[in-house]
């Protein structure tokens, strides 16, 4: 990409004002590639049994060459205030809305992969200014939206797992002055914001995710009178398991594949197609041109290594294991169509569960296709905290 970051000191606590302008021949680069994508010779009627299916991902790749407009997204990201600091190293690029309400609450948003801050925008919003959407102006929050260092314009590092990001959230709350806040995210963003939760930073007051990751231990005893229907989300971890071949990958050899997805945005969007569609199970439920502009987002700032490198860094991390278990205060939502928590081993590993919310429809990026429950039930959760 040749849009240019700012240069920033190691050594400094600045924030420097960001403003993202993509150069036009970016963008014709990308519309002169998927206009001459090599298509795979996928067999006849395969569908989405042997990954993303070819039909889904030409009629995409058509829409996002021909239709598909950046510059749209981008004036509309262009709109909240943004900014680049440097922690630990690294170059954090973050979005930063604060309520017009004075005694709003701050909150933490972290995405997930394969996605990116384009994952919050519809709650930006409600959350920030819930008086001009007919909401509760006491139920305002500040909003601190970063990149993941490794994807979008947070761009290339080195070493970045859960434990050190959760660690550079808190110095980026306390630089912009939040002594107090809560945490919020999906996937990556729900680990980050569970492993504060191990951390406990002082003012962190509580965390909600979209899912506790935990599973049986081996013990007999937790699986005695498991009920019929925690029997089921079991059958459904073992099945997501079964398809879920970007985690093997990208937790092996994440340099291996990056050649072809920086080198194809069609490639790029079948690779992020799969989870968005849980492998086929929910497609189009996210409205398309949102998924382009996180697929786009992806492209342009070329970050297809550096982001799946995050699970190479988790799998490989041999640092000092945090202790004890989540006791912070903890909301868990959990969606239709998304990874199913388990409330009887999330209890084992979280021992402060104070909300625990089933929905049934929301995918794994709930804030995207199902922003109308996702916000209630953040506001029903740090409301005991104002």
């Amino acid at each position: 990409m040749t849009n240019s970051r700012p240069a920033l000191s190691e050594a400094s606590t600045e924030m420097v004002p960001f403003h993202i302008s993509i150069p036009q021949e970016d963008l014709d680069d990308l519309r002169n590639r998927l206009s001459r994508t090599r298509w795979p010779d996928a067999l006849d009627g395969a569908g989405w049994k042997y990954g993303v299916s070819l039909d889904y991902v030409k009629e995409l790749a058509a829409y996002w060459e021909k239709e598909y407009d950046w510059r749209k997204f981008e004036a509309r990201l262009n709109a909240y205030p943004q900014f680049m600091t440097n922690i630990d190293g690294a170059n954090i690029h973050f979005i930063h809305v604060r309520s017009p309400e004075p005694d709003a609450f701050p909150l933490l948003l972290t995405h997930a992969w394969p996605s990116s801050i384009v994952e919050f925008m519809e709650l930006i919003g409600p959350l920030s200014d819930p008086r001009s959407y007919g909401g509760d102006p006491a139920q305002a929050f500040h909003l601190v939206i970063p990149s993941v260092p490794g994807f979008g314009f947070s761009g290339l590092t080195a070493g970045w797992d859960i434990a050190r990001i959760s660690q550079a959230w808190d110095i980026l709350m306390k630089r912009l002055g939040y002594m107090e806040y809560g945490a919020h995210g999906s996937d990556c963003g729900a680990l980050v914001s569970r492993e504060l939760g191990i951390q406990k930073p002082e003012g962190l007051r509580g965390i909600h995710v979209l899912q506790l990751f935990s599973f049986p231990s081996g013990d007999p005893a937790e699986m005695a009178d498991l009920s019929e229907e925690d029997q089921r989300k079991l059958q459904f971890l073992a099945q997501f398991q079964e398809r879920a071949g970007f985690n093997s990958i990208q937790s092996t050899r994440p340099q291996t594949l990056s050649y072809g997805l920086s080198d194809s945005p069609s490639g790029q969007l079948a690779w992020i197609a799969e989870l968005f569609c849980g492998f086929g199970d929910h497609v189009d439920f996210i409205d398309r041109d949102a998924f382009l502009s996180n697929v786009t987002l992806y492209w342009l700032t070329n970050t297809a290594e550096s982001s799946a490198r995050l699970y190479y860094e988790n799998a490989h991390n041999h640092g000092p294991e945090p202790q004890g278990p989540n006791t912070i205060p903890t909301g868990v939502a959990v969606f239709g169509h998304d990874f199913k928590s388990i409330k009887r081993f999330a209890e084992r590993d979280n021992t402060n569960i104070v909300q625990w919310s089933e929905y049934e429809r929301g995918t794994h990026f709930a804030a995207m296709d199902a922003p109308d429950l996702l916000i209630p039930d953040i506001r029903n959760f740090f409301q005991r905290f104002r």
